[in-house]
């Protein structure tokens, strides 16, 4: 290593508080199917994602070289301007946790490094081909591929198990949920984990300390599979609230054809490279598994909430990182100015979320706001053409009361026989 300087620290610094609030953030991503049917309890499942997020920063570096080679031209890229995306990421990440929205925190990283490259030199500086081919595409892909292999899984596991005993049917698929869920966790290593190693390599090459077309060093990829980690057991209870409780309400034959093809879309994306969001991948498999059970409802109203924040992701990040880049041009009273905002607004979002507080012992008892709402249009078209789930029939039969005998005008009544 050549040089290693402040901002150089301070690029490094923020860069493993952003993969921080990735981890807390996107914990929901595995685990709000789990802790929401029962599968395991809330702390177990974010330590049980915890270790297997850092498991997983080490089995491939391709999402890293992505971003660290592929987004945005490394030449003439200056530390100040990574600091500056990363603040416009971080900020957006606490304030969709605040709402509890599951928005992208790759797309979060993404648009802040757009528009402060943008900024510092030109439109020229994004290499367009890799921002539509690894990034947008992905984008939307992703949640379509999701959902609609999580509906046909969950028809087709109810189909299968519509003889089985129920009990062991849910007993059996909650096994699998825990597997399908550090399944997610590790795949969320492979590829969120690899977004902070990507960024940490680029601003070294940007500040000297590492040649060009460097692979990211070995302490880089321990030090963001810790940090994701860390973030990730201290669990992001707002949105595994929305996630678990506010988009749909799921039995562990959905969580489990959720996660699973959540899971298989991830890693497959991870290999080949592309910068997935794997909230866009989840939320789109939950909502895919809520469709794919008759009778299940999708909460339109939160999932357009949700799409409405994915959409604005990319340019609200890009826009704060391109203020912050501005600010930082005027030398390193210009960054100390942004950071210290940065850290205040931190605080200040933290102390908004104390006033109410959702955390491991209520984040299940919770209701979202909208958890009553009817069935729209496309559920109950999805609803009608649905296999009916397994021991739905024979648990309708049991509830509903045997016709009443005719009455005997000679019989005793209650009141005189008693």
């Amino acid at each position: 290593m050549e040089s290693f300087s402040l901002i150089l620290a301070i690029v490094v610094v923020t860069a493993l508080a952003f993969d921080f609030t990735n981890g807390f953030h996107d914990t929901a991503n595995a685990m709000a199917t789990t802790i929401s049917t029962g599968a395991l309890k809330p702390k177990v499942a974010v330590a049980m994602s915890a270790v297997l997020n850092l498991v997983g920063a080490f089995l491939s570096v391709e999402v890293a070289n992505t971003i660290s080679k592929g987004l945005v031209d490394e030449t003439g890229i200056r530390p100040e301007v990574i600091f500056a995306a990363l603040v416009g990421a971080i900020l957006w990440n606490l304030l969709t946790w605040l709402v509890g929205l599951p928005s992208s925190s790759s797309h979060a990283l993404m648009g802040g490094l757009i528009g402060a490259a943008v900024a510092s030199a030109g439109i020229g500086a994004v290499n367009g081909d890799v921002l539509v081919t690894k990034v947008l595409l992905p984008a939307i892909a992703a949640p379509i591929v999701a959902g609609v292999a999580a509906l046909l899984a969950t028809r087709m596991t109810y189909s299968l198990g519509r003889k089985a005993d129920g009990k062991a049917s849910a007993k059996g698929y909650r096994a699998g949920q825990i597997a399908s869920a550090g399944l997610v966790s590790l795949a969320h290593g492979t590829n969120d984990a690899q977004k902070t190693m990507g960024i940490i390599t680029l601003a070294l090459i940007a500040g000297g300390s590492l040649a060009p077309d460097s692979d990211p060093p070995v302490w880089v990829i321990l030090s963001a599979g810790l940090a994701i980690a860390l973030g990730t057991y201290l669990g992001g209870w707002r949105i595994i609230r929305t996630m678990g409780r506010g988009l749909t309400d799921l039995q562990p034959q959905q969580g489990f054809a959720a996660q699973t093809s959540a899971a298989t879309v991830i890693l497959a994306s991870s290999h080949l490279g592309f910068s997935l969001s794997t909230t866009h991948s989840v939320s789109g498999a939950v909502m895919g598994a809520g469709l794919g059970r008759k009778g299940g409802v999708v909460r339109w109203s939160t999932a357009t909430r949700m799409f409405v924040a994915w959409g604005l992701t990319l340019p609200a990040a890009a826009l704060v990182a391109a203020l912050a880049e501005w600010v930082c041009r005027a030398g390193d009273w210009g960054t100390a100015l942004v950071a210290v905002f940065l850290v205040a607004s931190s605080f200040a979002i933290w102390r908004i979320s104390r006033r109410e507080v959702v955390d491991h012992t209520n984040v299940v008892d919770t209701e979202e706001p909208g958890s009553d709402e009817p069935a729209g249009v496309v559920t109950t078209a999805m609803a009608a053409v649905s296999p009916p789930p397994a021991g739905v029939t024979e648990d309708l039969a049991a509830t509903v009361p045997a016709p009443a005998a005719t009455a005997d005008p000679k019989a005793p009544s209650a009141a005189t026989t008693v």
